[in-house]
């Protein structure tokens, strides 16, 4: 399994606002779907952030995404290992496969992978 990217999440209030503190960094705006904006470095379109006022299809909100080729896989190994699952593994209408999972610390993991 390999790591596409990683990409803190920003639990917001203030998206405007923040959106325009992470331009004076020099992020853009790469997606934005109401619930979630994604912005990235033009010279590195890897190097994200998101900001979300909500997650639109699970309980909590995640702290990190990790992109990964095979979500699948990286479900089955966290499951085996009894990692508590926080969101089921599932097809999301933006063309996401994903799931969250708690990490040692208490960290919500969203993975995914784009379908």
């Amino acid at each position: 399994m390999a790591v596409r990217r990683v990409m803190p999440v920003i639990t917001s209030k203030a998206v405007e606002e923040s959106r325009e503190f992470y331009g004076l960094l020099g992020f853009e705006e790469v997606m934005n779907h109401g619930w979630i904006v994604t912005l990235a470095s033009p010279s590195d379109p890897a190097a994200q952030v998101s900001l979300m006022t909500r997650d639109k299809t699970a309980p909590v909100a995640p702290d990190l995404s990790i992109e990964v080729d095979d979500v699948d896989a990286a479900h089955a190994a966290m499951r085996d290992r009894g990692l508590e699952i926080v969101h089921p593994l599932q097809d999301e209408e933006w063309g996401v496969r994903r799931f969250f999972v708690r990490d040692p610390n208490g960290r919500v993991v969203n993975v995914l992978s784009h379908r």
